[in-house]
C-alpha cells in the first residue's frame, strides 16, 4: 500500500495538472485565438492577488507531494494525525483523487469554449447550465477540493489539513469575486442560475 501511495500520488498529481491545466489550456487556447489563462500577474485586483495564492498553494501541494514520495522518513517533520492513519480512510482517499479527476475532466468538457483560468473581461464567454453545472455552480472547483481531501485522507498530516483548509477559503473568495463578475456579464440570467443551482453541491 505505502508503495502505491509513493509512486502512484506524483504519478497523479503530475497527470492531473498536465491533462486539467496545461492540455485544456493549449486546446482552448488553440480554438478560441487567445490563451484561456487571463490571471494577470500585474494588476492588483483581488481576484488576481486570491488567484495567485492560491497558484501557489497548489505549487505547494505538488512539491509537497515529490518531497513525500522521494523522502518517506520526512513525513514525521510534517506532523502526522495517527489517528486517522488507517488503510480503509487512504483507499477512500484513493478513490476520491480518481473521482475528482474524472469529474474536472467532464466539467471542463461541459464548459468547452468557456472555460478560463481567471476573469476574461475582453471577451464574453457562454453562460454555461448543462452538464455537471445543473447541479453545481463551480464543478472544477469542487474536483479541485475533493482531490484535496482525498490527499489529506492518503497522508494525514498538518500540512495537508493546512493545504485543503487554505485552498477551500481562497476558493470561497475567489468563487464570489467570480460571482460579482458573472453577474454583471450575464444579468438576470445568473441570477436565476444562481437560485436553482447550489454553489457546490
Amino acid at each position: 500500500m505505502e508503495n502505491i501511495i509513493k509512486i502512484g500520488l506524483p504519478f497523479f498529481f503530475i497527470t492531473y495538472f498536465s491533462i486539467v491545466f496545461l492540455l485544456k489550456t493549449i486546446i482552448i487556447g488553440k480554438k478560441i485565438g487567445k490563451s484561456p489563462l487571463v490571471l494577470s500577474t500585474k494588476d492588483k485586483t483581488a481576484y488576481t492577488i486570491i488567484g495567485n495564492y492560491f497558484k501557489y498553494t497548489i505549487i505547494s501541494v505538488f512539491l509537497y507531494v515529490l518531497t513525500f514520495s522521494i523522502f518517506p522518513n520526512v513525513n514525521d517533520c510534517f506532523l502526522p494525525i495517527e489517528i486517522l492513519e488507517i488503510k480503509s480512510l487512504k483507499l477512500i482517499g484513493l478513490s476520491l483523487l480518481i473521482l475528482s479527476f474524472i469529474w474536472t475532466i467532464i466539467a471542463q468538457n461541459n464548459m468547452k469554449n468557456s472555460w478560463r483560468i481567471g476573469i476574461d473581461s475582453e471577451m464574453k464567454t457562454k453562460l454555461v447550465k448543462k452538464g455537471l453545472f445543473k447541479i453545481s455552480r463551480n464543478p472544477i472547483f469542487l474536483g479541485l477540493i475533493t482531490s484535496l481531501i482525498g490527499l489529506f485522507l492518503i497522508t494525514p498530516n498538518a500540512v495537508t489539513l493546512f493545504f485543503l483548509i487554505l485552498s477551500f477559503m481562497l476558493i470561497q473568495i475567489q468563487i464570489r469575486l467570480e460571482e460579482e463578475f458573472l453577474i454583471e456579464q450575464h444579468g438576470i440570467c445568473y441570477q436565476e442560475y444562481k437560485q436553482k443551482t447550489n454553489r457546490f453541491i
